[in-house]
């Protein structure tokens, strides 16, 4: 399911890292806020070797072309929003996000899944 959203980026969170069966992935999870008159607040993970850190700047308004994921985990249910695609809104240059053959799902832990408000 391919979806788009433009919103307000206001938290970047720490760059992820590792090896897979296919070499270095990383991942890179940012928090987004929508507009309107209920603002949701959304994390977004980017994935690949060429995220553009000079779009990824809280209060940067984004265009974001993303797949929604689910999987299983230990019993549980986990939602992924997967960009393959992020644009300053209004007209900036693509951040390439496309998957690459080293792409990795990283299972969940439940340390912290319990801290959740809902």
């Amino acid at each position: 399911m391919s979806m788009q959203l433009t919103a307000k980026l206001v938290q970047v969170l720490p760059l992820q890292k590792g090896q897979g069966k296919n070499g270095e992935w990383k991942k890179q999870d940012i928090i987004v806020e929508t507009d309107g008159q209920y603002p949701k607040k959304v994390c977004v993970s980017i994935w690949g070797d060429k995220i553009n850190d000079n779009q990824l700047k809280p209060g940067n308004s984004l265009t974001i072309s993303f797949d929604v994921e689910s999987r299983e985990y230990n019993g549980r249910w986990y939602t992924d929003v997967k960009a393959w695609k992020v644009e300053l809104a209004g007209g900036g240059g693509p951040v390439d996000a496309s998957p690459s053959d080293d792409y990795h799902d990283t299972p969940l832990t439940s340390d912290h899944e319990d801290d959740l408000p809902f």
